[in-house]
């Protein structure tokens, strides 16, 4: 399963970012720091509920991905 993460977006108090489940059929994604599921196609409820789990548990190291990700420098790359 690949999990990509997005770069901080929003205003100030209303900062998130969004992770992305992904294989080779299925899909979910999802929001942080609320840690929550908002569009899948594939997975089970169980399966999501396990996801948003991930994120808690995984919570500091994905703000800290997502902290370093420049949108416009990752437009960039060729």
């Amino acid at each position: 399963m690949n999990i990509l993460v997005s770069g901080v977006t929003g205003k100030e108090g209303e900062r998130k970012a969004y992770v992305r489940f992904e294989d080779d059929t299925r899909y979910a994604e999802g929001t942080i720091p609320t840690c929550t599921i908002t569009d899948s196609s594939g997975f089970t409820q169980r399966e999501i509920k396990e996801l948003e789990l991930y994120m808690i548990d995984h919570l500091t190291e994905l703000k800290k991905e997502a902290a370093v990700i420049n949108p416009f420098r990752a437009m960039m790359k060729d």
